[in-house]
């Protein structure tokens, strides 16, 4: 299993460890490595749905130490948030990272749209590593989206 593939695997299973703890919102599993290799942080959704695993991850890093680095995320990071902090995406911009790999896209209105924030920041994107294992964690949580949307 590739590098890669490995952090992912530790984002996903902190993810499933928070699943059903965190009301409506998903799990979310964060992994970031900084510029040489080496694990800086790593969170899941806070109980109830918030915090945000990026925004736990990010808290527990010295402002700075993320720059030019890659974070592992389950899930697209959101686009906006349903209260006025910052997006999991605006986020990670400002924290400088230059790789974000994810493992699924998220459907929901709000969540939607955070690649496309990190990619127009000049921030590197590969979706889909561990796509089948993410889409298995998240399939309530897309039927739930589905069935709000008319």
């Amino acid at each position: 299993m590739s590098a890669h593939a490995l952090h992912m695997q530790r984002a996903l299973e902190l993810a499933k460890l928070q699943a059903g703890r965190t009301g409506q919102n998903p799990s979310v599993g964060c992994v970031i490595i900084d510029r040489n290799g080496q694990r800086l942080s790593e969170a899941a959704t806070g109980d109830g749905g918030r915090p945000h695993a990026e925004q736990l991850a990010l808290a527990n890093i010295p402002v700075g130490s993320a720059v030019g680095g890659t974070a592992y995320v389950t899930l697209e990071p959101c686009r906006q948030r349903s209260t006025d902090e910052a997006s999991c995406s605006q986020r990670l911009v400002d924290a400088g990272l230059a790789h974000v790999f994810i493992a699924t896209r998220d459907p929901h209105p709000l969540g939607s749209g955070g690649m496309t924030r990190l990619r127009e920041a000049g921030i590197e994107i590969d979706l889909g590593i561990l796509r089948e294992d993410a889409d298995q964690l998240y399939a309530d949580f897309f039927a739930s989206v589905a069935s709000e949307t008319p």
